[in-house]
């Protein structure tokens, strides 16, 4: 084992700190990376914090990796030492379930292994993330990052960039479609780029009309303020998909009114209470809702793929580790203009 620095939680709530933690040495086909940049994720702010319960202490989080390879294993064959690598929110799975065999590893029926805030398939051996100098992690569940990308704007892609990409391809977005966007943050500033570089005419629904220029920018024809009742009676019946990045309470109701017959609303954000969903909103007109998370590795490697093609990388704050408390206290204020992305470099500061 490995002692490398880090930040993390000693426990539930307690303010990020710098401390120790192991690493193994790399097995046959493991991969070592020295950590260049983390995206946080408001993820780790709900993880670290305790807020989902069931944390796994001390914690140090982080699921969006890119880093240098340092060594590898004999027997690794995906990457050769200096390659710029990513690591998502999974480093391990079963690998023999059905989900597993059809690239659906985040769905694992044997649970797969969190980057952090879990174990390893042992179910011993605690995982730590990426606010840490070093990870150590399997060849296969370690990403491309493509030549030209800059690594710290493609951090926030591991995690923000597939959970965005996932219910665009799972709906078949193509030129054409009429694609809504609820939600313009650290999600939605990705999906609009993601369905606009799929030639969608993209519409963004936020309760910030601040923010119709950044919309616009990002690749949205269209936006309206969902405070405005006039918002909904001119969208209505008009929107072949909608992608709901919002994790506040909300009227799911109401957004299914504005698909067209047969349209389909996806859900990736998480509000913490539950939303009154009522039947005929879906039967009427033949609606779809759907769930979605992450995308497996097959599916994460085509996306990255498809920002290097398109010119798509996530917008970015970059920031020392020391002002990751700062960072969080932020998040929670909407104060990010899209997503914090911590230089590693700052840990040996």
């Amino acid at each position: 084992m490995q002692k490398i620095q880090a930040w993390g939680a000693a426990a539930a709530g307690t303010p990020l700190a710098p401390m120790i933690i192991e690493r193994r040495e790399p097995g046959l086909h493991d991969v070592v990376l020295d950590v260049l940049f983390c995206g946080v994720c408001h993820s780790d702010i709900h993880q670290a914090r305790d807020e989902w319960s069931g944390g796994v202490f001390p914690m140090v989080p982080g699921h969006e990796v890119v880093g240098r390879v340092a060594r590898l294993g004999s027997g690794v064959t995906k990457f050769k030492v200096g390659d710029i690598a990513g690591v998502g929110c999974m480093v391990d799975s079963c690998r023999t379930c059905g989900p597993c065999k059809e690239d659906l590893e985040q769905f694992c029926q044997e649970g797969n292994a969190p980057t952090y805030n879990g174990t390893e398939m042992d179910r011993k051996t605690p995982t730590y993330g990426g606010y840490s100098s070093q990870l150590v992690v399997d060849e296969r569940f370690a990403l491309r990052i493509p030549a030209g990308m800059d690594p710290a704007a493609a951090a926030p892609l591991l995690c923000a960039g597939i959970t965005t990409y996932s219910p665009l391809r799972q709906s078949g977005c193509k030129p054409g479609d009429r694609v809504g966007v609820v939600g313009l943050g650290g999600l939605g500033h990705m999906a609009v780029k993601l369905a606009a570089s799929m030639g969608a005419q993209v519409t963004v629904l936020s309760t910030s009309s601040g923010k119709e220029a950044d919309a616009r920018r990002l690749g949205a024809t269209d936006f309206v303020v969902t405070k405005d009742a006039e918002s909904f009676q001119r969208l209505a019946g008009r929107l072949d998909l909608l992608i709901d990045t919002v994790s506040a309470p909300h009227d799911y109701n109401a957004y299914l009114g504005l698909l067209r017959p047969r349209g389909t609303m996806a859900i990736v954000g998480a509000p913490a209470t539950a939303s009154p969903l009522h039947p005929f909103s879906l039967i009427l007109g033949g609606k779809r809702l759907l769930g979605s998370i992450i995308g497996g590795i097959a599916e994460t490697q085509e996306m990255l793929d498809h920002c290097a093609r398109h010119g798509i990388a996530s917008d970015i704050e970059v920031i020392p580790i020391q002002k990751i408390n700062e960072a969080y206290e932020r998040v929670l204020k909407s104060d990010v203009r899209y997503r914090f992305v911590i230089d590693m470099a700052s840990l040996k500061g």
